[in-house]
């Protein structure tokens, strides 16, 4: 443990001046104060214009007791206003935790642009992970009233199918993408899926498409919700980071699998087992992916 001596706030402001070597958990750094006061509402900021005193080590260097690894990207950042993390970066969600601690917004906000951007494959996960999907469909058979006046109704019937995908999968967090990824349309607008139940890693999506010759009024009277697939981008609406989605409607089952092995593909799966025909994956009944 270094032998750490505290300045009052007088001597703490006279004292720093360019260059600044820091000792940040044992790593040292040498810097400028422009750049540790780049985010001047941070807790570096406000350490080094003289508002909260600095401690320094038996080597004069000012002492912070953070994760000294990390922290050279936080200088990085704050020299450039860039996020510039090697390819395989695995530290990401201590960087978070160690920009939250300073407060530092702009690199909160940069963080989670970077994380939208990376496969979850690239941001760890257990090889071997499964996800094992069942598919089935039914038509229906459905009778309604069309009204065309006052007391003027005729008789109406169109067949609707209703889809169901049962998904199980051992890595919870590619449930929750999924959960991001797809999204049910209803009278009421977009809304998320939900597992099955948050101790369990089950998701099951049921959904029925509307067909032409279904009014909408009556479609959404039998509570009928269609399935959508976003590809999400982050947009920046003043100080809050929100999802951008541009749903479009999946009509049938061939377009759900399509959609899932995109996204199950880009993150590290491969196909293992098709049931009842490998040569026919589209229409399939049962799939079962393994990540490598």
């Amino acid at each position: 443990m270094p032998n750490l001596n505290s300045q009052d706030d007088n001597s703490n402001r006279n004292s720093l001046q360019d260059p600044v070597s820091l000792n940040v958990g044992g790593e040292i750094y040498t810097t400028t104060l422009d750049t540790l006061t780049r985010c001047r509402d941070s807790m570096l900021g406000a350490m080094f214009t003289g508002h909260i005193p600095v401690l320094r080590d038996n080597g004069g260097n000012v002492f912070i007791d953070r994760d000294g690894k990390v922290f050279r990207y936080i200088l990085n950042y704050l020299r450039s206003s860039s996020l510039d993390l090697p390819d395989g970066f695995s530290e990401l969600a201590l960087l978070r935790r160690e920009a939250d601690f300073f407060q530092i917004r702009p690199l909160l906000e940069d963080i989670c642009r970077y994380e939208a951007s990376v496969p979850l494959s690239l941001r760890g996960g257990p090889l071997g992970a499964m996800i094992v999907v069942n598919v089935d469909s039914k038509v229906r058979l459905l009778h309604f009233n069309l009204r065309h006046g006052p007391e003027n109704y005729e008789l109406r019937t169109c067949s609707v199918r209703a889809f169901t995908a049962d998904l199980f999968c051992t890595w919870r967090a590619f449930l929750a993408l999924l959960c991001e990824r797809f999204s049910y349309r209803t009278a009421q607008g977009l809304a998320s899926p939900r597992p099955c139940n948050p101790m369990q890693n089950r998701l099951k999506l049921e959904w029925v498409p509307r067909p032409d010759k279904l009014p909408r009024d009556q479609y959404d009277k039998q509570r009928y919700r269609g399935l959508a697939v976003s590809s999400p981008e982050l947009a920046q609406s003043d100080d809050i980071m929100s999802m951008h989605r541009n749903p479009s409607d999946i009509a049938d089952m061939q377009g759900f699998l399509e959609e899932l092995l995109k996204v199950s593909l880009a993150e590290g799966f491969k196909v293992d087992l098709v049931t009842p025909d490998s040569a026919e994956i589209l229409n399939c009944t049962s799939l079962r992916l393994v990540k490598c």
